[in-house]
């Protein structure tokens, strides 16, 4: 098992910077994706962005490309999420997630941290 704990959310002014953290625990050896999801109210969780531990090649949905980029820290087990020029529509629930094999579905998700951008 491996246990995910995301931070770093908070309210933001449009325009502003933020930075989120996911702190894997467990199993993490066995991890060789972490990704970052968002969910906004009334509608379906979408991909953000994802990082590949042993190559550190990243991957970012064309609606974040230019302003999130991911991270990791492997020896500390961290995934960070940096947004700049956060706008309203980025307002979500932010999830952190963790997949045993790269090219397969995420096995395990935190549990959530609120990223509210104010206009």
């Amino acid at each position: 098992q491996v246990q995910l704990v995301e931070s770093g959310g908070t309210v933001v002014q449009a325009g502003g910077s933020l930075r989120l953290s996911c702190a894997a625990s467990g199993r993490t050896f066995s991890v060789s994706k972490m990704g970052w999801f968002r969910q906004a109210p009334g509608k379906e969780r979408e991909f953000v962005a994802a990082i590949i531990r042993s190559t550190g090649s990243t991957y970012r949905a064309d609606s974040v490309k230019e302003r999130f980029t991911i991270s990791g820290d492997n020896a500390r087990n961290m995934v960070y999420l940096q947004m700049n020029d956060l706008k309203p529509e980025d307002t979500a629930v932010y999830y952190c997630a963790a997949a045993l094999l790269a090219n397969r579905n995420y096995d395990f998700w935190g549990q959530g941290t609120q990223v509210t951008v104010s206009s």
